[in-house]
């Protein structure tokens, strides 16, 4: 049977607590992370590890994860369209703050933008998204992320050397940052561009098909660390709130940004 996208009267949602458990552990290696590009970046103090290339890949997994997460949220959700909303506003609250605090440190669709977007993306779509069984989706989001991921270094495909190149125009263009199309000139201190980031959310949703018709495994919804599931009840406040508490601290400390 395909998922529906509302819970029947029958079944009650259960409250995920693993999910909000590892949503509270991705927001604070996101904070760690974020403390230490502050550092390095708006003050100088080289921090090694945290800038090898390796290094990144280990970055985009936990962000991957939370915005995995975020997917399966929505489908507990009444209303994404207001979510989606709610959070590209923040989003941009955060990009003009950091316009005009930290200019050489700017914030063009960041994960707010993207986690935004996309709940609106759902929203409108999800009648049609929701027509494609989860058992075919899930693969084909994976697909996807793989064809998309290259799109921000100009090919489709995850490895260089077997890949499609891209049209050139698509990246001279300027305006279509959000999609991954960027030029060398530009520079963002967060950024998750829909493609390939879209689609690790599409797969979040398919799964919280799943979710709220209580048909995962039980640990999914049992609560196995209450700190780390309290924090990841407020990881957007969180998120919001942790960046300029930081750089005060910091300004107060080195005396300038």
């Amino acid at each position: 049977m395909n998922q529906s996208s509302s819970v029947t009267a029958e079944t009650k949602k259960k409250r995920a607590g693993l999910m909000d458990e590892v949503r509270g552990f991705c927001i604070i290696c996101m904070v760690f992370y974020h403390i230490m590009f502050d550092l390095r970046y708006s003050f100088g103090i080289d921090i090694p590890i945290m800038f090898e290339p390796w290094f990144k890949y280990v970055v985009q997994t936990f962000a991957g994860m939370f915005i995995f997460i975020s997917g399966i949220s929505s489908r507990y959700s009444r209303n994404n369209a207001k979510r989606g909303i709610q959070c590209f506003f923040i989003g941009m609250i955060v990009t003009f703050v950091f316009a005009f605090f930290a200019p050489n440190s700017p914030v063009l669709f960041g994960i707010l933008h993207l986690l935004g977007v996309s709940m609106m993306i759902y929203a409108i779509g999800e009648k049609i998204i929701l027509k494609i069984p989860a058992k075919i989706a899930i693969p084909l989001c994976v697909v996807l992320f793989i064809a998309t991921y290259g799109v921000m270094w100009g090919y489709l495909g995850i490895v260089k050397d077997f890949s499609i190149a891209l049209p050139q125009f698509l990246y001279d263009a300027r305006l279509l940052f959000p999609f991954g199309f960027i030029n060398s000139g530009f520079s963002s201190m967060d950024y998750f561009p829909l493609f390939p980031w879209i689609f690790v959310f599409l797969a979040g949703v398919y799964v919280g098909g799943y979710a709220v018709e209580n048909k995962l495994p039980a640990f999914f919804y049992n609560t196995h660390c209450k700190p780390l599931a309290f924090v990841g009840r407020y990881t957007l406040w969180i998120y919001v709130l942790h960046q300029p508490i930081a750089m005060g601290i910091f300004f107060l400390i080195f005396g300038k940004i």
